[in-house]
């Protein structure tokens, strides 16, 4: 019988590998998939919404020199 640690090696050697390769591959196509250009441009413009002026200075102008 084999020992614990070449049970889980052979684990990790063979399917773990092959799920993880499959994880990524199911992430990579979700993340290109079509329709999704929108989504990411209007999350890549949530800093700069509301930007209608400079922000204020957080040291009062008295003091700034």
């Amino acid at each position: 019988m084999m020992d614990t640690y070449s049970l889980m090696r052979h684990f990790a050697d063979s399917w773990a590998l092959l799920a993880l390769f499959a994880l990524f591959v199911g992430v990579v196509v979700w993340a290109f998939r079509p329709g999704s250009r929108a989504i990411h441009t209007d999350v890549s413009q949530i800093p700069f919404r509301n930007d209608d002026r400079p922000a204020r200075p957080s040291v009062p102008k008295e003091t700034v020199k």
